[in-house]
């Protein structure tokens, strides 16, 4: 026994010997200083060379036949990969694609699967800031367990365009909403000790074309919405990395904007990480003066522009070293801060299955119940026939592809081929997850018979559905990244199913599997409709329990859904059939004014408003006080006055400035309430969004007077409404 406490202390003393020479010899190993020592320390033991290897690094997948890149040993099959310094004790950057989970591009890693979450729009409908934590957190523990230490993801870009091939991957249209639940995605993150990667900076509307595009837009404008959104979820989160977006803003490439990069991001705001490009978004060694740090996936780019190009640029003076420094600070900083050296990704074990529950849960609280007449939901569970139509509904529910599509844990999807041309053609396929809907209502309701039609003829659903006592027809549309949707109808002629079997019995749901909002032509035949968006591995699930009512629905809607395309901004997808390579532009006219806002001032009345969404119980408001002086202060009471426990989002709306008329959202909170119980709810407005931006003087305005605010169930539907007087000043970018 001796022996082995000798030989224990033994081993101790070595131990703190050994952390004690590191210690003295390489002083930023030492933990008890602040992420900005340490920086600085070990930035001043680099060489130039070392501080270069940090500002690139390569896609580790053999995508391309003609690639001559040898992959390190220490690289895992992903999106990216930068070596670190050993001699220095700095890691290597191991990233991963993971918006909606880590992914496995084109199965690179055989046999791994990771916990596929429900599209961030319906995280964004959840409005709860707490769930985005959660996410965060799941992912960031896979990823970690799987050896990453960067996530890239996820998106804050506003949803401007309901036809964006990518607005899955977006929390949704409004500043406040985006940039509060993106920021707490952020936190959950690097709660795990992974670097989070918020992205695509900046004015990441469209598809098409986007690599070419230019969007255009007044920097006032844009400061008061986008870059608001990116704002606060920085603010909020403290991302380790950015990522800049391929399309230009006003003329400058969004990885090369002096304005965007330096001006606002590092210097009005103060941002401490870096800025990462997006993969083959880099144009010029030049960009390293306009702001950027690090060029991603540098083999897509015509030259590894901050490698030896970069070096010759800083040794003939045309780029100061001091540059070179502040990119290579910025980057160890993060890794510091975010606990990236001190405790690297371990591998170990998943538990699949408690992280199916978060899965689970973002789609549950993500399900949009947009109609329900005459009460049809929840189904009573004496109905004898169940109809269930289309949308591969025996099979499982859709997902959206691209660089964010996931290898889910609970089982093999099924793929169903799209093929066609482009970048991401490769991705062009319709995948399920094992989540089937009709397997789940069977399991909620074992006596009764579920029966299932394709929808490929509308009249053979039709004879179907007449002769049961409910239909329940399920709508897809496949949407990825690097194409837009060209309308906003739903393909294959499913708005023909619908209305053939809403003609057949009148007791029809129609439950919508998309990206995006769709026209519903057959809105006012159909009894029910809910937003399921793509679910997520658990999604058939999710939508059979709320169907069923074991799941109350509590969704709100985080994207305006017009009535159609002529009913939006841009009537027709702009650019629609352009050239990959064509030099293209949109003009953000609406500026500030997304989505909600547009239609308030525009007067064109949407199909279903941002923030709306039903419930099986109801709930009212009372109570009202509202104060001024800095800003607005409200509080209110909530109360369950139906018969069901449920979950509300009461919504804090800005109706009118002293200005002019603006409805923009204040503040939000979900609150899960029994029947008869009351809460009280108070809000405290960021003051930026009473303001309007001046960017002459780089600063916020707040215009003294009164402040007309309302309480509501959707941003156009007020219940309470009250004034408050806010005095004239102003607030730093």
């Amino acid at each position: 026994m001796r022996k082995s406490l000798s030989l224990m202390a033994s081993a101790a003393y070595v131990s703190m010997s050994v952390f004690a020479y590191a210690q003295s010899h390489q002083p930023w190993l030492d933990k008890s200083k602040t992420p900005d020592e340490r920086a600085k320390l070990v930035i001043a033991a680099m060489t130039l060379d070392e501080k270069i290897i940090l500002l690139h690094g390569i896609m580790p997948l053999a995508l391309l036949s003609d690639s001559e890149i040898t992959f390190p040993e220490d690289s895992i099959p992903g999106a990216g990969y930068i070596a670190g310094i050993p001699r220095l004790g700095i890691p290597a950057l191991k990233e991963t694609d993971a918006s909606l989970g880590v992914t496995n591009p084109l199965g690179s890693r055989p046999g791994d699967v990771a916990t596929a979450l429900p599209a961030s729009l319906a995280l964004g409908a959840s409005f709860n800031p707490a769930l985005a934590y959660e996410a965060g957190a799941v992912v960031a523990s896979e990823a970690r367990k799987k050896g990453f230490n960067v996530l890239l993801g996820g998106g804050i870009n506003l949803t401007r365009d309901p036809r964006n091939g990518r607005n899955f991957e977006y929390i949704g249209e409004d500043p406040l909403l985006s940039g509060i639940m993106g920021g707490e995605a952020v936190r959950g993150t690097q709660d795990q000790n992974v670097i989070s990667t918020v992205k695509h900076y900046v004015l990441n509307a469209h598809e098409t074309n986007r690599h070419t595009l230019d969007a255009l837009i007044d920097r006032a404008a844009l400061r008061e919405s986008d870059l608001l959104a990116f704002q606060i979820a920085i603010e909020r989160g403290q991302p380790g990395a950015i990522m800049c977006a391929y399309n230009k803003v006003n003329g400058a490439y969004g990885c090369g904007d002096d304005w965007s990069l330096n001006e606002v991001l590092k210097k009005d705001w103060g941002y401490k990480g870096w800025v990462l490009s997006d993969w083959g978004a880099v144009h010029s060694v030049d960009y390293a003066v306009a702001g950027l740090d690090q060029q991603s996936g540098a083999q897509l780019d015509k030259e590894i522009w901050f490698d030896k190009p970069l070096k010759a640029a800083v040794q003939d003076g045309r780029i100061p070293e001091s540059r070179v420094t502040d990119m290579a600070y910025r980057i160890v900083h993060a890794m510091f801060a975010v606990g990236v050296v001190d405790n690297p990704p371990v591998p170990a074990d998943i538990d699949y299955k408690k992280n199916a529950e978060t899965a689970l849960k973002i789609a549950q609280q993500g399900i949009v119940l947009l109609k329900n007449e005459n009460d049809l939901l929840p189904l009573v569970q004496s109905a004898k026939r169940i109809a269930v139509i289309g949308g591969q509904a025996h099979m499982g529910v859709l997902s959206g592809s691209g660089s964010a599509q996931g290898t889910p844990s609970n089982g093999p999807t099924k793929v169903i081929p799209i093929g066609g041309h482009g970048d991401f053609s490769v991705f062009r396929n319709a995948i399920y997850y094992p989540s089937a809907p009709v397997a789940e209502i069977q399991k909620l309701v074992p006596d009764t018979k579920v029966l299932y039609d394709a929808g490929l003829h509308p009249l053979d659903a039709a004879d179907l559905a007449k002769k049961s006592d409910v239909a329940i027809v399920f709508v897809t549309r496949h949407e990825l990244e690097g194409y837009d949707v060209p309308d906003m109808n739903l393909p294959h002629g499913q708005n023909e199913l619908i209305a053939a079997v809403a003609a057949a019995n009148p007791r029809t749901i129609v439950v919508l599997e998309t990206g995006n909002p769709v026209t519903m032509p057959w809105l006012d035949s159909v009894g029910a409709v809910i937003a399921a968006w793509y679910p997520g591995q658990e999604g058939g699930q999710a939508i059979a329990e709320i169907l069923l009512g074991k799941i109350n629905p509590s969704g709100r809607l985080p994207i305006t859904f017009p009535v159609n395309d002529a009913a939006t901004v841009r009537p027709e997808l702009p650019n629609r059939g352009a050239e990959a390579d064509a030099q293209v532009s949109i003009s953000y006219v609406e500026g500030a004014d997304v989505g909600y806002r547009w239609h308030a001032k525009s007067g064109v009345k949407p199909l279903f408003s941002f923030g709306y969404g039903l419930t099986y119980t109801s709930f009212e408001y009372s109570n009202l006080k509202v104060r001024g002086g800095d800003t607005v202060t409200v509080e209110f009471d909530v109360k369950n006055t139906g018969k069901t426990a449920g979950a509300d989002v009461p919504q804090l709306y800005l109706r009118t400035t002293p200005q002019e008329p603006s409805v923009r959202l204040l503040g939000f909170e979900r609150v899960e309430l029994a029947p008869g119980q009351r809460k009280r709810i108070s809000f405290k407005a960021d003051p930026r969004i009473l303001a309007k931006f001046d960017e002459s003087a780089r600063q916020w305005s707040v215009a003294g007077g009164d402040y007309k605010v309302s309480i509501g169930k959707s941003a156009s539907d007020f219940v309470l409404d009250g004034t408050a007087r806010i005095k004239d000043y102003t607030i730093k970018p």
